[in-house]
């Protein structure tokens, strides 16, 4: 066969996209109406130009370009003058996209992370191919398939572990204490990751825990919302409300928003509305099924990490006077996502429309300058400037992106310290070093005291040693200063001995005075190795945005008052 050459490639390639371009039903039909000429041109123009820097490049530079590298970094340069939302997403990506819309993905049921320079399991669903084999939280992985994990980061270890349903899996597990469970050869079936981590009863009142909204979340609200109803009736005791935890969810897709609504609502209740280019892109979702819990107060919980589908239940609640929403403004992602399939598995997520609620508040905040999602952020309270809306019962609302409770409470933040034992898992492996030793401490009250001491002995043993955020900037001083005398080995003032052993003293005396926060933390990871729902349990315990909605829905009185203007 003839070889095909590179400009006919590319010619080859232009033609097609021109062809697509003119299709009807294309987005050219959506070029501007007052000059369609000049802005058909514009985009021949673009995909010309576009195609002859690539030959150009890949023909002449000077040293030999990976031609499927630029074209990746050509794509990501046009998307990122774009909103940060509109992505490429490779093979592999496209894959994750479609497992984390379905909720369901073949293998053995385990989440796992990679602490000093070893891949430890985190948590295993129950009663799927992990759980069944007796693996269990804090177990390692050494092998897989006879292939060292070591060196590999979690993408690749994703990839020995993945395979068709009923293809087996072999893992050599190692345990704290000793009593390795060896060589286990389990498996893949389909796992059905659950968007309700937690649901029970407090009290007289109902918690439901929604961590995504993927096909399947409807389903699994409305059985937990089952569950709690007969538990109600079967402990003779009503409940007096249903607290919806909607914080740190990141969303997911919209027809499972609308239809977990309708768990709640009135039957043709307006949820949310999506406005595109055009007038006529305009669609309005309302409730469609009779609800199961329409009687019951509710209150939501939302925080800075609850986005997308979280806001537009939590919206829908708030402007339908339906319930109290509680906790901080959420994150204000208001974008609506078209999934575009390309040639060779490849997948182009597009912005096509925003999120507006009932009220007609816009969901999305203001880009940042620096175009990243994540400097959108508002102040809780900042409500000067912001525009006002009103809900069905005439209640002050406001817009400016995102949904701002009604109650403000924070959740509880975590200083330096914990962030650092967290994010290098100490507190994980001390849990699963105790378990080990311990092996019935999760049903026992563990004294605090003595479990900070056997936790600062472990940390030692670890190396563990963190820099506050005043010994960076003082170090980064010290860099500055020897830059500028022309001497990096420079003493520098003799006031900076001294200033280091006062850092160091106030950050001893702040992890000192969190003893008590680390050791409740301690407690809660030990029971989770265990109990992971008698550990999410006892943390509601401490929670202050959670005992706030406790307190609310316990007293109709001010529960009513929150719903009036």
């Amino acid at each position: 066969m003839k070889p095909v050459s590179f400009r006919r490639h590319v010619v080859a390639g232009l033609t097609a996209a021109l062809l697509a371009l003119s299709l009807p039903g294309s987005h050219l039909q959506a070029v501007p109406k007052e000059n369609p000429g000049q802005a058909y041109f514009e985009i021949v123009k673009g995909i010309d130009l576009l195609g002859e820097v690539y030959r150009r490049l890949s023909e002449n530079y000077v040293e030999p370009i990976d031609a499927v590298k630029l074209m990746y970094a050509a794509i990501d340069g046009m998307l990122a003058v774009l909103d940060p939302y509109t992505v490429f997403l490779d093979e592999s990506q496209s894959e994750e996209l479609g497992e984390m819309t379905s909720g369901q993905y073949t293998g053995i049921g385990l989440n796992m992370s990679r602490f000093v320079e070893k891949v430890y399991i985190t948590s295993v669903l129950e009663g799927y191919p992990a759980w069944k084999a007796g693996i269990r939280t804090g177990d390692r992985i050494v092998r897989i398939n006879g292939n060292f994990v070591t060196g590999k980061n979690l993408d690749e270890i994703r990839a020995m572990m993945k395979g068709g349903t009923g293809t087996p899996l072999m893992m050599k597990i190692e345990r704290e204490g000793g009593r390795d469970p060896g060589i286990i050869t389990l498996s893949r079936e389909e796992v059905r990751a659950g968007t309700v981590p937690y649901s029970g009863i407090i009290g007289q009142t109902g918690y439901l825990e929604i961590s995504s909204f993927s096909s399947h979340s409807t389903e699994d609200i409305r059985l937990a919302v089952e569950k709690l109803l007969r538990q109600s009736a079967e402990s003779r005791q009503p409940m007096n409300g249903l607290i919806i935890d909607l914080r740190g969810n990141p969303g997911g897709l919209l027809s499972a928003a609308v239809e977990i609504s309708s768990l709640f609502m009135e039957k043709g209740s307006t949820v949310v509305t999506i406005r595109g280019r055009s007038p006529e892109s305009e669609k309005i979702y309302k409730t469609e099924q009779l609800p199961i819990a329409e009687a019951f107060p509710i209150a939501v919980l939302i925080n800075r990490e609850s986005a997308s589908a979280s806001e537009i239940i939590s919206g829908a609640v708030q402007d339908l006077d339906r319930g109290v929403v509680i906790g901080e403004r959420s994150y204000g992602k208001g974008l609506v996502q078209s999934v575009i399939r390309l040639p060779y598995d490849n997948t182009l997520k597009v912005t096509t429309a925003k999120y507006y609620t009932p009220s007609g508040r816009l969901i999305q905040k203001p880009h940042a300058d620096s175009g990243t999602a994540r400097n959108v952020l508002m102040k809780n309270d900042d409500r000067k400037a912001l525009p006002v809306y009103y809900t069905a019962g005439k209640r002050k609302v406001y817009g400016g992106g995102g949904i701002a409770p009604d109650m403000t409470v924070a959740d509880i933040s975590r200083s330096e310290y914990e962030q650092e034992l967290r994010r290098r898992g100490m507190i994980f492996l001390f849990a699963a070093r105790y378990r080990a030793l311990h092996p019935d401490a999760v049903r026992q009250p563990l004294d605090r005291a003595v479990l900070i001491d056997e936790f600062a002995f472990f940390l030692r043993q670890q190396g563990f040693s963190f820099t506050s955020a005043p010994e960076r900037h003082l170090k980064e001083l010290e860099e500055s200063i020897a830059e500028e005398q022309g001497d990096k080995k420079a003493a520098g003032p003799e006031s900076i001995p001294g200033l280091k052993q006062e850092l160091a003293r106030m950050k001893q005396k702040r992890v000192d005075g969190e003893s008590e926060r680390i050791a409740r933390l301690l407690e809660l990871e030990i029971m989770r190795h265990g109990d992971e729902n008698a550990s999410r349990r006892a943390a509601l315990g401490d929670d202050p945005v959670v005992q706030k909605a406790l307190a609310l829905l316990a007293d109709p009185k001010a529960y009513s008052r929150q719903l009036k203007p």
